[in-house]
């Protein structure tokens, strides 16, 4: 409490009334994959699909990471991060020389791109004359293409903060210059300009193992870099399976990549792995796989299957991709329309051409109960996810809503509490805790998300002297305990119809 010393008026601002939890955000996907270009295992957020072609480049044959991020936006979802795998196949990178004022044939400096491939071959140097008017320096103009990106004024060949390479080196974010000559006198009479040429990166590396998809969180590479991300929620590897299928990676190698995957998020504890089976099995095939090869149990990872069919502009034609990234696009805008709690079903996936194979519901009755979600085509009403279910053998979450609610309500309570901490352990920090968090689940309750009439029968928060006895307290912990009752889908609908005997009565 302040002090008081002299008469007067004083205004005391006061906390009143519980303090509202945000709900965090559920639809933000994360695709590792191969890429035209683009920076290696830094990963990037994309918002649309014309930022991922500016900083990725286009389709790439061989190559799903763009037919998947493509069919997210395609489908619904906001934003996601891309991780470019691949780094260790050659990559060739642009590059261009200024001859040398002593002997024209030897080159005096040499302008190289800054990322590796194609992505500098449309950049080019100039240099022109200075604005000072000293007749030792000159400027240094970087475009990409006809357009000016960079001037670097008034640099000079001569050692100090003005030489050439120094300031490129500090300055540019297009290209690194280096001095190839002992004197880096440069021949240029006037105005010179010298193209980058020589970048041409592989479509698909060489050589590439599960350790490239994995990768380590202390050198943010692979996923296992996504660990710094936080909002991410959905997790995808879609071009595991162009690689697989290019012979790069063997059947172990993709089953040691998808457990790596599923571990992944279940450490993490906030996001759900969409794993993409191989290609080309039938119902009995895809069925084996996934109860006696793959044997994958977790409810933090989801399987979609058969591949869909899409165009591929690179041949004109259609082709067969795996259905994670348009899987994720379509819980995107299920979110969006819905709610996190509506399970991420019956809907219509945008740009599916086709399916790799149409099952019958025999087929389907075998597949269901493993969590295989079957994409099946329905004459009138398209190609539609028929399947809501995890790979979780535990009844409790055997439902992707399910476990995707309780991401979203874990998050949402951790990120809105952060308040608490250091607080005095009394109750009356116990009754704010209480009103915070019962509000928030009284909100979510009126969206739908919780089962019941009332709120009393959705859910509770206890937070009182029986679960902070003094021991608890003396250790400076404060235990909530809350309890929710998520809607589950309907998954099976039944009608019961029986015939009954009705007639008129007669009367005098």
């Amino acid at each position: 409490m302040p002090t008081y010393l002299s008469p007067g008026v004083y205004v005391e601002e006061l906390e009143a009334g519980s303090r509202p939890i945000a709900g965090v955000g559920t639809a933000v996907a994360a695709f590792i994959g191969l890429a035209e270009r683009g920076p290696f295992n830094a990963p990037t957020l994309v918002t649309n699909w014309n930022q991922f072609t500016k900083t990725y480049g286009e389709f790439v044959e061989d190559a799903f990471l763009a037919h998947a991020v493509y069919g997210y936006f395609l489908n619904g979802g906001g934003a996601c991060y891309v991780v470019r795998v691949g780094g260790n196949g050659e990559q060739p990178t642009a590059q261009g020389e200024l001859p040398s004022a002593h002997d024209p044939a030897q080159p005096a400096l040499r302008f190289t791109a800054r990322e590796a491939g194609d992505a500098g071959n449309d950049i080019s140097v100039e240099i022109v004359p200075p604005t000072d008017g000293n007749a030792e320096s000159f400027n240094v103009v970087v475009k990409k293409g006809p357009e000016v990106v960079e001037t670097h004024e008034n640099v000079t060949t001569k050692k100090g903060k003005t030489n050439v390479v120094t300031v490129v080196q500090e300055k540019s974010k297009l290209v690194t210059a280096e001095e190839v000559a002992t004197d880096a006198a440069l021949a240029v009479p006037g105005t010179a300009s010298v193209p980058l040429t020589g970048g041409s990166p592989p479509a698909v590396p060489e050589i590439l193992a599960p350790d490239d998809y994995v990768g380590n969180s202390a050198d943010r590479t692979g996923f296992a870099g996504l660990e710094a991300v936080d909002e991410i929620t959905m997790l995808c590897v879609p071009d595991l399976m162009s690689a697989h299928r290019k012979g790069l990676i063997d059947a172990e190698g993709v089953k040691a990549v998808q457990l790596a995957t599923i571990a992944h998020c279940e450490l993490m504890g906030d996001r759900v792995a969409i794993i993409d089976p191989p290609p080309g099995m039938n119902a009995q095939q895809v069925k084996e796989w996934r109860v006696g090869y793959a044997g994958y149990d977790s409810k933090y990872a989801t399987l979609y299957w058969p591949w869909i069919k899409v165009f591929d502009p690179v041949t004109g034609t259609n082709m067969f991709a795996p259905p994670s990234g348009y899987i994720a696009g379509v819980w995107g805008r299920n979110d969006d329309t819905r709610g996190v709690h509506k399970a991420p079903a019956n809907e219509v996936i945008r740009g599916a051409i086709d399916i790799e194979l149409n099952i019958t519901k025999n087929e389907h009755d075998q597949l269901n109960p493993h969590g295989i979600n079957c994409i099946r085509s329905f004459p009138g009403r398209g190609i539609r996810i028929w399947g809501a279910r995890t790979l979780s053998s535990d009844p409790a979450w055997k439902y992707v809503n399910v476990r995707r609610l309780f991401n979203y309500l874990e998050e949402s309570i951790l990120e809105g509490t952060q308040w608490t901490v250091f607080e005095p352990n009394d109750p009356a920090l116990w009754a704010k805790m209480r009103r915070t968090i019962s509000s928030f689940l009284t909100n979510e309750w009126r969206k739908g998300a919780l089962f019941g009439v009332t709120p009393d029968q959705s859910y509770f928060v206890k937070c009182d002297a029986e679960t902070n006895p003094p021991e608890i307290v003396d250790l400076g912990q404060v235990v909530c305990e809350i309890g929710v009752a998520p809607v589950k889908p309907a998954e099976f609908v039944v009608f019961r119809l029986a015939q009954f005997s009705g007639g008129a009565s007669v009367s005098e």
